[in-house]
């Protein structure tokens, strides 16, 4: 679907437009992956694409968005992409209580360090651009299993650091609110609105 509004979007036949989804247990291999990051994927169907980053994760209780956005020419700066898809889930992160920031040198959101813990990543980022129009992105960990990414190395990282909303915040929280919130966010961040 997003390779179809990927063209459609070049051609200026569609607005910009982000996409939310689930999806069910799958691996991604991006560009930039390692084949010793792939740990033990048992029957998780897994796939080569083209967005940047190593290796990752989807599964049920994952918000996975695919923005679908044609760069305006004063945007065509994939870090200043990049920051602003991180700011958009820190924004969503604090909707709900939780302090989070970025980590210099890994693309994603992170739960503030507190003494004695280690940061976990709640969100991770892994994009493509095609004629400047984006596609690929982010994934946030709603309520996701987590022992579902001790199949790999997460971005290169250890399973371990990997968190979610619920489990940092001891409590259930609706994946509904959770997209209003990105999607209120992301509109803010990127000055559009979404379809």
């Amino acid at each position: 679907m997003q390779r179809e509004l990927l063209v459609a979007r070049q051609r200026d036949e569609v607005p910009d437009t982000l996409i939310l989804v689930e999806h069910p247990d799958v691996i991604t291999l991006g560009r930039g992956s390692h084949a010793e990051n792939l740990v033990n994927v048992g029957t998780i169907p897994t796939f080569e694409i083209e967005r940047g980053g190593d290796v990752t994760y989807h599964g049920p209780g994952q918000l996975v968005g695919y923005p679908i956005l044609l760069l305006r020419p004063e945007e065509r700066d994939l870090h200043v992409y990049l920051r602003n898809l991180e700011e958009t889930l820190l924004r969503a992160l604090a909707d709900f209580g939780i302090a989070a920031g970025r980590n210099p040198g890994w693309t994603g959101a992170w739960t503030e360090p507190r003494p004695g813990q280690t940061a976990r990543k709640l969100a991770s980022i892994g994009v493509a651009v095609k004629r400047w129009v984006t596609l690929h992105g982010f994934a946030l960990n709603v309520s996701t299993d987590l022992a579902r990414f001790a199949a790999i190395n997460p971005c290169g990282l250890g399973a371990g650091v990997m968190g979610s909303i619920c489990e940092v915040l001891g409590r259930q929280i609706e994946m509904a609110d959770v997209k209003q919130s990105v999607r209120r966010h992301f509109s803010d961040v990127f000055g559009r609105a979404t379809v």
